[in-house]
């Protein structure tokens, strides 16, 4: 495992909550601002490796779908095989 997964592994499920919850009532804006937050407090890194192990892999087809539609609408390109 990587410095970074392992900073990963670390982080709090209190953090990562409130992103789930934010998701759950589709709300974009409070999504990307706990995100926002998480990058300025740990890095990118850290959250590209929490995103991708813990918050993606819980989250249902809906909201995966939701997800995606949020971020294409922002303009973001994201690999859709991803969310699968």
């Amino acid at each position: 495992m990587t410095s970074i997964g392992i900073v990963a592994t670390q982080i709090s499920i209190s953090t990562i909550i409130p992103m789930l919850i934010a998701i759950n009532d589709r709300d974009y804006l409070q999504f990307k601002e706990l995100e926002k937050t998480f990058v300025a407090q740990n890095n990118v890194e850290v959250w590209q490796d929490v995103f991708n192990f813990r918050i993606l892999p819980a989250l249902d087809q809906q909201s995966k779908k939701w997800l995606l539609e949020a971020w294409c609408g922002e303009g973001v390109v994201i690999e859709s095989r991803a969310l699968k």
